[in-house]
């Protein structure tokens, strides 16, 4: 093959190539807590949880609780502070387990952000990235 049929092929397999959509597999992460990712869709709905149930009084396996913020968390949001778990499967927590990851909000239903026990020493929390 001379070297122009060369170039000749090469550039219509580039052309061609170019004209396949590609496919996103990646998830957009909202939060990552160790090597969990949330989107926002589930970080919405763990804190809609979490407020309704601190609205009524109510509460799944004693969440949500207030947060003291021992490790003195910079929250964007300032108040007293409630946790409630938020699930690695993308489920709503309703009871059993809670899991290492929750999120934090304000009574006036703001997000605070996400923590988690994964990386901490003992019962402390980190902060989840954003």
């Amino acid at each position: 093959m001379q070297h122009t049929q060369f170039l000749a092929v090469v550039a219509l397999l580039a052309q061609a190539a170019l004209s396949f959509p590609t496919l996103k597999t990646t998830r957009s992460c909202a939060y990552t807590c160790g090597s969990n990712c949330y989107t926002n869709s589930s970080v919405t709905a763990a804190q809609a949880e979490g407020y309704k149930l601190y609205k009524s009084g109510n509460t799944n396996d004693d969440y949500p609780h207030q947060y003291h913020d021992y490790e003195g968390f910079n929250f964007p949001v300032s108040g007293e502070y409630y946790e409630y778990p938020i699930m690695s499967s993308g489920g709503v927590f309703t009871s059993g387990s809670p899991g290492a990851d929750r999120v934090v909000f304000n009574g006036q239903d703001e997000l605070a952000g996400l923590i988690t026990h994964t990386g901490a020493s003992g019962d402390d929390f980190k902060e989840c990235t954003s």
